[in-house]
């Protein structure tokens, strides 16, 4: 193997650069030339590319988001475009791609496999909804921005006597706000996984009046509804004053965590140690402290990743 390309695709996420400078300084250490696509898919379908070096990922590693940029490309969704976009790689002499991004990111890594490209997928989704990994990249990273935001919420809403509902990333999974609500303290989370009782909630936020307490915090997954809309149902019952919070992008930036920049580089390291064994159609994944690789088309017929049972039962256990 000369020549691998790089991409990252859809949504993007602090890790991404670690994940990118893995495949570089990996592939680079093995005499193996590197390209890197820009936009993600457009960058393959137009043909928008550089050559990488260690210098192209130099004073990455601390940086959100991805410096390849990313996009989301409707040219890759159907087969004509799939083919062009083949068609380029090949023309480049790449023989083989590594792609980082979430589920529809993965269903393009597919594509290009199906037309003999010989690919390996990375997640990084925040949502952490792909299944046969533990963590996807960016997910440490948004709770810790998430953790930080409510932090400073908490304060304010001490001063006044309020309550926050906080809207959190997250589709049609609740990992974010369940695993952000243990971590913050908060009174309620609203997740798509679990149906909530409204009546129940604003009785214990009465209580919580009653008692003294200075604050409550709720967080709503998206995927359950705006923050506006729990907080329009929760008016003139709790007792005192809500107001809304929807942390939108600020979640998926900033620098990544020790942890995403420590995975970013082993997925992209193990990404490229995979296509040199002559893998492909394959995502890495976490399991435990081990890396994994797991047919992409079973990860994309498999769904969305499951809700970790315990994590509901601790949630439970500490009346969140």
């Amino acid at each position: 193997m000369k020549r691998i390309a790089v991409l990252t695709s859809g949504g993007d996420c602090s890790g991404m650069n670690a994940a990118i400078r893995g495949v570089v300084r990996s592939a680079l250490s093995a005499g193996i030339e590197v390209v890197g696509i820009q936009k993600g898919y457009h960058g393959l379908i137009d043909r928008h590319y550089e050559i990488m070096s260690t210098r192209s990922v130099s004073n990455t590693l601390q940086r959100g988001g991805t410096f390849l940029q990313s996009a989301r490309c409707k040219e890759m969704m159907e087969e004509p475009g799939q083919r062009l976009a083949a068609e380029n790689l090949k023309g480049l002499g790449v023989e083989g791609l590594v792609v980082i991004g979430g589920d529809g990111s993965l269903r393009g890594a597919m594509a290009l496999h199906n037309q003999g490209i010989r690919v390996i997928g990375i997640p990084a989704s925040i949502d952490n909804d792909l299944p046969f990994t533990d963590m996807s990249l960016g997910v440490d990273t948004a709770l810790n921005n998430i953790g930080y935001a409510v932090d400073c919420l908490k304060d304010t809403a001490s001063s006044h006597d309020r309550a926050f509902i906080v809207e959190v990333m997250g589709r049609r999974c609740g990992y974010l706000t369940l695993v952000a609500a243990i971590a913050c303290g908060a009174e309620h989370a609203l997740i798509p996984e679990v149906e909530y009782d409204m009546d129940r909630i604003c009785e214990n936020l009465r209580k919580r009046y009653r008692e003294g307490r200075d604050n409550s915090i709720i967080l709503v997954a998206e995927g359950v509804g705006s923050a506006q809309s729990i907080s329009d149902q929760i008016k003139d019952r709790i007792g005192f004053e809500s107001r809304i919070m929807v942390l939108g992008h600020y979640q998926r930036g900033g620098s990544p965590t020790t942890f995403d920049r420590l995975l970013g580089s082993r997925f992209g390291q193990g990404a490229m140690d995979a296509l040199k064994k002559g893998e492909t159609g394959k995502m890495i994944g976490l399991s435990g402290a081990k890396l994994t690789l797991t047919d992409m088309q079973k990860v994309l017929d498999s769904g969305q990743r499951p809700i970790d049972k315990n994590m509901i039962k601790l949630a439970r256990s500490l009346e969140v």
